[in-house]
């Protein structure tokens, strides 16, 4: 009889285990079969049955839904951000342990993953409690966290690669879990990301136009050797996967119009990926 999605998840995690701190008092963490994190002083953290482990020390909230979580992973799964993917891959050398911050439901981290020639250890780590549970459901053999990075569950110089794929960051914090040799990398929205949606959205307003340049300087800042890479490309987009586009992004979120299937039938992706040693 095979493993249950549990047991296997459990295994994972304790085979990587190294990679985890407690997040209460930072002491070193072990995983039992039933997938129970403890540290020393016994602080401690059940595995859901989905095969993720919630280490939230203090509750929060998120704006983000169910539905929203599978919106983003039809469309993050038509391969619209290949070419991202691609700048990302080439990146990586060797055995990499990676961490994607506010992973969401995991499919950036899991597409790459899959296309990586080398061994990756992979970890997704969420305040959303939704995007981890679907994480944990739909991809297996990796290592699916719903937490805070500032009450991070993870050691000190724990990562090759550190990814923040269009989501908020916590500098000090992956400074402290990045191993020295290891590298930042942040996408962050260019100039004409999704032009075509926010010219539906926001058509002659301020809005519609979009600039980066204070994250580019607060990366910057925050490490030594930085290059920028930018990444621009306009693909046809099924028209099924409009709406739901739409409802991934913070623009579906406060208009009450509809954007109907059709409406548009390309879309252009246009980002900076940041890479900071």
């Amino acid at each position: 009889m095979g493993l249950t999605k549990k047991q296997r998840a459990a295994s994972y995690l304790a085979q990587h285990s190294m990679l985890l701190q407690c997040p209460i008092c930072h002491g070193a963490m072990t995983v039992d079969d039933n997938g129970t994190v403890r540290c020393l002083a016994n602080h401690s953290f059940d595995m859901a049955k989905q095969g993720y482990v919630n280490m939230m020390t203090h509750p929060a909230t998120s704006m983000y839904d169910k539905s929203l979580f599978e919106a983003r992973k039809e469309v993050i799964d038509s391969d619209l951000y290949r070419e991202v993917y691609n700048v990302i891959l080439a990146e990586l050398a060797g055995d990499v342990a990676m961490l994607d911050t506010g992973c969401g439901e995991g499919s950036h981290l899991a597409n790459l993953k899959a296309s990586y020639s080398g061994d990756m250890v992979a970890s997704g780590i969420d305040i959303a409690k939704e995007g981890i549970v679907q994480a944990a459901k739909n991809y297996s053999d990796m290592m699916w966290i719903v937490g805070d990075l500032a009450k991070s569950p993870y050691a000190e110089e724990a990562f090759d690669i550190i990814l923040n794929f269009l989501s908020p960051a916590n500098y000090d914090e992956f400074k402290r879990i990045l191993k020295p040799s290891g590298k930042v990398i942040k996408i962050v929205p260019q100039a004409g990301y999704l032009r075509e949606l926010r010219a539906l959205f926001f058509a002659d307003s301020e809005k519609e136009s979009y600039s980066n340049d204070k994250t580019v300087t607060r990366f910057s800042e925050n490490f030594d050797d930085v290059r920028v890479q930018r990444v621009t490309t306009t693909l046809p987009i099924r028209a099924e996967l409009v709406p739901l586009l739409a409802h991934m992004t913070p623009m579906g979120w406060h208009q009450e119009q509809q954007i109907e299937a059709g409406t548009l039938t390309e879309i252009t992706i246009d980002v900076d990926v940041l890479i900071g040693q």
